[in-house]
Formats: C-alpha cells, structure tokens, sequence
C-alpha cells in the first residue's frame, strides 16, 4: 500500500523547534513518551541499540539541568548578539535581531518548565574516534531522536532540539546517575503545544544547496 505522501510531507514539512508553544502546565503521560520512544527505535539506522533515552520530569531535577543549560547558554548568547550586532548595517536587522534574541533569552530562562526533558545518549564515549566511527555513531544516533520528535508531533507534542548543555556534560551525567561511558547527544524540552498553525518557514531555493555530480557551481543545474 502506497504511503500517504500529503500527509506524509505535511509532518515533515511542519515539525517545528517548539518553544513558546509548549503547555507548561499540561502533564505529558508516561505513555506517550514511551510510545514515542518505541516508535523511534525503529529509525533506519544500523545499530539504534546504541541509543538510550532519558526523561526527566521530576521537577527539581528539571530545574537543575536547566540551570545547567542556562549558566552556559548565557554567555553564549551574549557572545552570539555581539556578533550579530557588528555586522548589521540596517534598523530592520537590529529589530529582526532583537526579536531573535527575546525569544531565545526567554527560551533559556523557561526551558526547565517543560513537563518533561528528554535527554538521548548513545553508549560509549568517542572523544578519540576518527571521524569515520564518529559519523557513524551520531549517524546511529541522531535518525533515533529525529524519529522521537515526528513521533512527537503527529501525537501534539513539541519540542526543540538543543545541545549547548552538553558543556556540562559531567555535571549532568551526575546528577542524573548517567555512567561515564554513555555520551549525551541531546537535550529535548518535551510538552503539548497551543494552537495548531504550524506551516513550512522560508528557506533558500533547492538550487543553493544541490550539487549533482561535483561541488563546483558551474556543474549545477541553473
């Protein structure tokens, strides 16, 4: 039977990083998260038994990794403005900049009140691993987490993906009992989202991206 491809390419196309839309104060059920992460495990990758999920919804432990997040998204916020600032040339950039940093400032400040944060690993540690074994572990991993958040969305969930906690690792690690030989990949706020308007965002023509045959961009398609 032929899949659904509208609806298919409708998921795809509007699964969005999901921040201000996420219900605080609505619970998320066990369940959920446990079908979510039981269809995810059946991503396309060739070894998904690396991957290990972590969610944490006590609420105590939550605001710890999030104060985790925040002593290390600060700064690089700070640094990230700075940069974006010196080279804007126009007022509507500076505006388009200062919603961009509202909005993430905001996200750094409330991520904690997310109704569950899922942390996804992989076993092992691959600080050493030359990049052909590291591409092929996060590429074992990362399909896994992807999956997570389709599974999310088609159920009303949202989340977004982030991964500055992994700065501090180790302090994570502890706090939540992760032995030393799992390595963090991502950290996902999860909760239900308000309103049900998610559409595709603007991005560049195909054609800035597509390079058939060679990289050279004489040898693309105009």
């Amino acid at each position: 039977m032929a899949l659904d491809i509208e609806a298919a390419d409708k998921l795809l196309t509007t699964t969005r990083g999901v921040r201000r839309r996420i219900d605080f104060d609505r619970p998320v059920e066990r369940e959920v998260i446990e079908d979510c992460i039981e269809v995810a495990m059946q991503a396309p990758v060739g070894a998904a038994w690396l991957t290990h999920f972590i969610p944490v919804t006590d609420p105590d432990l939550r605001k710890q990794v999030g104060a985790h997040y925040a002593a290390v998204s600060g700064p690089y916020l700070d640094d990230m403005e700075a940069k974006m600032r010196a080279g804007a040339k126009e007022a509507k950039e500076i505006e388009a900049i200062d919603r961009d940093m509202a909005l993430h400032r905001w996200y750094n400040e409330n991520l904690y009140r997310a109704p569950v944060l899922v942390i996804v690993a992989m076993q092992g540690r691959y600080e050493t691993a030359d990049v052909s074994r590291r591409a092929a572990v996060y590429g074992s991993n990362l399909p896994v987490a992807w999956s997570f958040m389709l599974a999310l969305r088609a159920r009303g969930l949202g989340t977004c993906w982030t991964t500055l906690h992994i700065r501090r690792e180790r302090e994570v690690a502890e706090l939540l009992g992760i032995p030393e030989d799992v390595t963090q990949t991502v950290l996902l706020p999860v909760g239900y989202y308000k309103g049900t308007d998610f559409k595709r965002v603007k991005r560049p023509p195909v054609a800035d991206w597509l390079h058939w045959d060679r990289w050279a961009s004489q040898d693309r398609q105009e």
